[in-house]
């Protein structure tokens, strides 16, 4: 019987090894949340469409995404603001106090003053109106995902007039106090304002308190007031991440704020409000 040579068995090389093979990360698990079944079905398309986003649900209501939220954890909602049973911010409100690691952008056709204000207060980590190019909405669930807030300069302008409006009836506490006798403004302006509570004076820090921040905290909110990164801070001021993170963590504390997006506005307001002579 004639034996046949067995060709040699050539090892696999570095390249075609699975340990050596670099893995991608996993994809930005979304949430769609929208009463409007063309416009949920039509922004999942384009999410999915999207390499490194993976649409994980969708949602018709606020309650169907708290609920939806609660069970999937996404790392970002997409969350519409008018919908029947629950609204947008009272579930943002929800899920941010609920689930911490996953973070709420809000697409939506309102651009009320008193909505933005409101859903900065619940915790969204961005704002964007639904004319948005395709790229910005794509753009923006990456960016929110890093841990960056996002606001678009029309929205960026009513979030800074409301914490105008803020700063001017703190800063007329002290002459309703002095004035012997007359009403103090400040609780007159929340009486009759029209605005929810989240977006009146008492529920909010004071954008002209005294700084308590230590120089090493104000460096560090500057830059999350520039919507960098946790990361891109700790390369700008030679920091560890997780030192930033402690930072972060305790500049939130100590100005009474929600989150990053409305640590940004806070710091242009009292820029704004120091300027004015406040």
């Amino acid at each position: 019987m004639e034996t046949l040579p067995v060709p040699p068995v050539n090892p696999p090389s570095a390249a075609s090894s699975p340990s050596s093979a670099t893995t991608s990360p996993p994809p930005i698990r979304v949430l769609v949340v929208d009463d409007q079944v063309l416009i949920r079905r039509g922004m999942s398309l384009l999410l999915d469409a999207a390499p490194d986003i993976e649409v994980v649900g969708q949602a018709a209501d606020g309650v169907e995404a708290v609920a939806m939220a609660t069970q999937l954890q996404p790392d970002v909602v997409l969350m519409d603001l008018h919908m029947p049973r629950k609204g947008g911010v009272l579930a943002t409100r929800e899920i941010a106090a609920a689930l911490p690691h996953t973070r709420v952008m809000v697409l939506t056709t309102f651009d009320r003053d008193e909505l933005v204000f409101d859903a900065v207060r619940a915790g969204a980590q961005a704002y964007l109106l639904k004319d948005a190019s395709e790229d910005e909405v794509l753009d923006t669930v990456r960016a929110v995902h890093r841990g960056e807030s996002r606001l678009t300069p029309q929205i960026a302008r009513k979030v800074m007039d409301q914490f105008r409006l803020l700063a001017n009836r703190i800063a007329q506490e002290p002459q309703a106090q002095d004035s012997g006798g007359q009403h103090h403004v400040a609780a007159e302006v929340s009486t009759t304002s029209s605005a929810p509570p989240a977006a009146q004076a008492p529920a909010a820090p004071s954008p002209l308190a005294p700084d308590p921040l230590t120089d090493r905290e104000a460096a560090v909110l500057e830059l999350i007031a520039k919507g960098q990164s946790n990361r891109q801070i700790a390369t700008a001021l030679h920091l560890a991440e997780g030192t930033v993170k402690n930072h972060a963590s305790r500049i939130m504390q100590k100005l009474h704020a929600n989150t990053r997006t409305e640590l940004a506005v806070l710091v242009l307001a009292r820029g704004n409000s120091r300027r004015d002579g406040g």
